[in-house]
């Protein structure tokens, strides 16, 4: 079993929805990622090379949020799972894409779409 490295609560800006008016004034998605390394080498040898870089992850999964809007949240958390399972120190990945603001017509905290993905 791999070791677990996490991100919680990045908050990226993004105009992805069905809705018109999601497309045009864009609203915040909230993404958590658990990725599956072996940090066991990194910590050895105490070397950041040797593991995942979690700043640079974040950079990247930001990146990937922000970018090219599309109808379906299910479709973004595909996009950030495959840019995570491009590291090759990733095993697999678990990705929450979370919409706090999605227009449902009623009260609600959240709503999230959860994946689990991997390289098998």
């Amino acid at each position: 079993m791999a070791d677990l490295i996490t991100l919680r609560g990045l908050r990226v800006f993004g105009h992805h929805g069905v809705h018109p008016e999601e497309r045009a004034q864009g609203q915040t998605f909230v993404v958590d990622v658990a990725l599956g390394v072996d940090t066991r080498p990194a910590a050895l040898a105490d070397d950041l090379s040797q593991t995942l870089d979690y700043s640079l992850l974040a950079t990247q999964v930001a990146d990937a949020v922000g970018k090219q809007p599309v109808d379906l949240i299910e479709t973004v958390a595909q996009r950030v799972a495959d840019l995570c399972l491009d590291h090759p120190r990733v095993e697999h990945v678990e990705v929450t894409l979370h919409k706090p603001e999605a227009p449902v017509g009623l009260s609600l905290d959240d709503v999230a779409v959860t994946i689990h993905r991997s390289r098998t």
